[in-house]
């Protein structure tokens, strides 16, 4: 036999087995989460390695200790969805708003500096997050946005649009200039151009941006926690999740239902949009 046919033999039942381990190694810490959340405090405390609770063990109360109101006896977790979604949407919106003819303008107009800006728009998302934080916080606070989610809103924008605008742009670059030429020769202006016809063919890099950008202000914690700490009416999720970790008082099982609760959304939308994510992630990586 060939050296390439024991390879390919070799590797070929090695493939099983190591896509086997990977997907436990992945799977097995939310499955074990999500069991948890469904357990009664006293079933985990008898037997906490059980991997399947028994059907009468299966119990709904702490998604409901969870969601409810503070007012109610709950968590009020309600309140830390509507803020979450609130907070990145609106950072969805901005931060493409802001991205995408900042983008097509790094990518198609001519200006000093062209070439370095990209470079420069990716280093500044290199910088780390706590270097911004102090002097974040003074200005928030001297203009009287700190506890508010406008101020958290304008931070993720400020935090995000850089790496956006860095991923865009090499997605236009891949787009033929050739067919804007063709639009304009047709009438068409520079802004109806991008607008009729660089844009559709970008929309999966858009996509796939704006799911990117939704993660980020989604599991943010950083930011949540400096601004919003006092203001429990305007916490997130990812916030509202670590004051769970952090008080004793607190049962494991209603911690593991409000981890479910801040991962099943990402989850859910990564694997409804995993080919325009990952097609628009990669897409410029090469021009040919």
């Amino acid at each position: 036999m060939s050296r390439d046919a024991v390879e390919r033999r070799i590797f070929g039942a090695l493939r099983p087995v190591i896509i086997a381990v990977l997907l436990i190694v992945t799977v097995f810490p939310f499955y074990y989460m999500v069991m948890l959340s469904f357990r009664p405090l006293d079933s985990v405390l008898q037997n906490p390695g059980a991997l399947w609770p028994a059907w009468n063990e299966i119990d709904l109360g702490t998604y409901s200790d969870v969601l409810k109101s503070t007012e109610d006896g709950g968590q009020g977790f309600l309140t830390f969805i509507r803020n979450s979604l609130l907070v990145a949407l609106g950072t969805v919106v901005l931060t493409l708003v802001v991205s995408i003819p900042g983008a097509y303008a790094v990518s198609r107009l001519e200006f000093f500096g062209r070439r370095q800006i990209s470079a420069l728009f990716l280093g500044v998302y290199f910088f780390p997050a706590i270097l911004l934080a102090i002097p974040l916080f003074v200005f928030f606070t001297r203009i009287g946005q700190r506890g508010t989610l406008t101020g958290l809103l304008v931070v993720y924008v400020a935090q995000v649009a850089a790496v956006s605008i860095y991923m865009l742009r090499n997605y236009f670059d891949t787009i033929p200039a050739s067919l804007e030429e063709a639009a304009e020769i047709d009438g068409c202006r520079r802004l109806q151009a991008m607008w009729h016809v660089s844009l559709p063919l970008a929309l999966p890099a858009i996509a796939s941006n704006a799911l990117f950008i939704f993660m980020i202000a989604w599991n943010e914690f950083l930011f949540a926690l400096l601004f919003l700490v006092e203001r429990r009416d305007n916490w997130t999720v990812s916030l509202g999740l670590s004051q769970l970790a952090g008080s004793i008082e607190v049962p494991t099982t209603v911690l593991m239902a409000g981890s479910v609760i801040l991962t099943l959304p990402i989850v859910v939308m990564f694997f409804l949009s995993e080919r325009w994510l990952a097609g628009g992630l990669t897409a410029g990586a090469e021009k040919g």
